[in-house]
């Protein structure tokens, strides 16, 4: 009863937390009750009659011991890790979340056949032959994921013939494994053969799944495999009987979806579009990046515009993550407000490299939470704009996606700062943005690029206001 009671307080935690985790003043809060609940939920597991039956006088025989050794070596290496990881590697860090995520699922999963190679009744093997797709899926995918994001691959779309038709065949011959293992009457060894090759078309299966999603469209698959990993916790919930787990990585995976499908929205995208199209597998050159060239500035001439401006709006992208420039922008945004200018953040949906990642920086930098505009708040302004400072973004802030059918962007909703009356654009270099399309906001007659390191850059702008 008391462990039931556990259970229940700890998924009201993890309700709780989720729902604090949607907005940046109370995130931290979220997170915190997350944690808690699972430290409940933990301590609960640890006092089921089950486990508890594992206590045994020779440790190597003690389960006791080997979990909490493993909670031990786990803990060390998430504190060295999170206090080690800069705010660019976030995205690759999230993804390898994801991917142990899977691995754990699929893993217990295992498990249990070993345990019950006949399968047991239909619902437990039905659930381990899910969790074992779903989480060895879940974790080649991210594993290559976080390959594209920290760039020791190509962060382009690989695509090759008959992709699609493999892809499916995959999906087939995985059903037909977990069909053959469902069945009661089949031999044990065939069984046996229908899982282990289950297990082998699901890790190739991850790796073909994102193989054909490029660069500018990370920031989703990242949502969709995060959902993933939760949907195989439930599944392995299922397998061991576990309240708790099922609840948890319920909530994972539909929090997961939801955000997935807000962010296809925002990139007026369906998921279909996202995983089958091979986006960013071609390079699109821009109508007018092949007749202009960028015109330039240096910061001192780019002081002088800011100076007089009454309402100046920055636009954070993968740049601003690189530079580690969020607290810098803040003092300059401080700047600008004690010199008479109205400031906004324009946030798109998918900016950076993981969701949620522009508002992560900006909340660490303690930009006023006000400030923070989406996108749909912020367009219908953009004309009124004296001056919109675009930091390291690219494809959300591309007008292709309006002007250019042709573009693998186009349809997208941006950001609409080429409205502004004048752009600044931070950049480091002349080259393309991460998912490969040229910009043709970098050569409109309002744009002024300034190139260079963007932390530099705005250290230098703020300096100029000191002078």
């Amino acid at each position: 009863m008391i462990i039931n009671l556990a259970y229940i307080a700890a998924c009201v935690f993890f309700i709780i937390g989720i729902k604090k985790l949607g907005r940046v003043n109370t995130a931290r809060q979220g997170n915190f009750l997350s944690a808690l609940g699972m430290l409940i939920a933990v301590v609960a597991v640890f006092s089921e009659r089950e486990v508890a039956d594992s206590w045994n006088s020779d440790w190597i025989q003690n389960g006791y011991v080997w979990c909490f050794i493993g909670i031990a070596i786990g803990s060390l290496i998430g504190i060295i890790w999170a206090k080690k990881v800069k705010m660019t590697g976030m995205p690759e860090l999230v993804a390898l979340f994801n991917g142990f995520g899977g691995l754990t699922s699929l893993l217990i999963a295992v498990t249990e056949f070993f345990k019950s190679p006949d399968g047991g009744d239909a619902v437990n093997a039905v659930s381990i032959g899910l969790t074992i797709l779903i989480g060895a899926v879940t974790f080649t995918g991210s594993v290559l994921a976080w390959g594209k994001l920290s760039e020791k691959i190509t962060g382009r779309a690989i695509v090759f013939k008959g992709q699609k038709s493999i892809n499916f065949l995959f999906a087939l011959t995985a059903l037909a494994c977990i069909i053959i293992y469902v069945i009661p009457f089949i031999d044990a060894e065939v069984k046996f053969i229908a899982i282990m090759s289950l297990v082998a078309i699901s890790l190739i299966a991850g790796f073909t799944f994102v193989l054909p999603i490029g660069g500018g469209d990370m920031p989703v698959v990242i949502s969709l495999l995060n959902s993933l990993s939760g949907l195989g916790a439930a599944m392995a919930g299922f397998i061991i009987y576990n309240t708790v787990l099922i609840v948890a990585g319920c909530l994972v995976g539909a929090s997961g979806i939801v955000l997935t499908l807000i962010m296809c929205k925002a990139m007026n995208r369906s998921i279909g579009n996202l995983l089958f199209s091979g986006f960013g597998a071609t390079q699109a050159a821009s109508k007018g990046g092949a007749q202009t060239e960028p015109k330039s500035v240096s910061a001192e001439d780019a002081y002088l515009v800011l100076e007089a401006a009454q309402s100046v709006v920055f636009v954070p992208g993968y740049g601003m993550a690189v530079a580690q420039a969020q607290h810098v922008v803040k003092e300059l945004a401080e700047k600008l407000e004690a010199n008479g200018a109205e400031i906004s953040f324009a946030v798109h949906p998918v900016a950076g490299r993981m969701p949620g990642h522009m508002n992560v920086l900006l909340a660490e930098a303690d930009i006023p939470y006000e400030q923070l505009k989406t996108m749909e708040e912020m367009n219908p302004a953009m004309p009124a704009q004296d001056v919109a400072i675009i930091i390291g973004a690219n494809d959300v802030v591309n007008p292709a996606a309006e002007t250019d059918a042709s573009s693998p962007i186009y349809g997208m909703p941006i950001i609409k700062a080429h409205e502004a009356k004048t752009v600044f654009v931070l950049k480091r270099g002349k080259g393309r943005g991460f998912s490969g399309i040229e910009n043709e906001l970098f050569t409109m007659p309002n744009t002024l690029m300034i190139y260079g390191d963007a932390k530099a850059t705005i250290s230098a702008l703020a300096g100029e206001f000191n002078n």
